[in-house]
């Protein structure tokens, strides 16, 4: 894989984790009304785990639909949705043992509180939303990404990716050390 397609999947790394978070703290203070919380283990506004589901998505599932005509884009949703759908579920059930083991617990264990989990850790509502998502991410907004990533000249891109992973980096090592 080429530099510059590494410096452009860790910028689309950080735009999904950013997008993830402000998913999730609007979906907490506005939907469930449970108030403001910075979501996650991290300090900073991102959630790792969206920027990596959406990496993921797109290495795996992207040059299914993209380059391809519309119509067959269309047809390509309802897999899309499935394959996006099954890949964050499994992405989550990972995480939540990774979280477990390593921290003692994972952040969303309300999922308890949904009529279908298994063990809290993943559950039937989340899963479907991450495959709305994921057609959102896959269909809107990697395509609007790709143009603007074109605009930006491979330097540009590579000194961001960088500065993208030295803030990362940071935010990891007080998150983890000294938090």
């Amino acid at each position: 894989m080429k530099l510059r397609k590494i410096s452009d999947y860790t910028i689309f790394f950080l735009i999904y984790a950013m997008i993830g978070w402000i998913y999730e703290v609007v979906l907490e203070t506005f939907i469930y009304r449970w108030g403001f919380s910075n979501r996650g283990v991290l300090f900073g506004p991102w959630l790792p785990v969206y920027g990596f589901g959406a990496t993921v998505f797109l290495l795996l599932w992207y040059r299914l639909i993209r380059e391809k005509p519309v119509k067959k884009k269309l047809v390509m949703i309802p897999v899309i949705f499935l394959l996006t759908m099954a890949t964050a579920t499994l992405i989550e059930l990972i995480t939540s043992y990774l979280c477990e083991w390593t921290m003692g617990s994972w952040p969303w264990q309300t999922y308890a509180d949904y009529e279908y989990n298994f063990q809290a850790r993943i559950a039937l509502s989340p899963s479907l939303r991450f495959g709305l998502g994921g057609v959102l991410f896959l269909y809107v907004i990697q395509p609007l990404l790709d143009l603007l990533a074109k605009k930006l000249p491979d330097k540009a891109a590579k000194i961001t990716a960088l500065v993208i992973l030295c803030v990362l980096a940071a935010d990891c090592v007080y998150s983890f050390v000294f938090r």
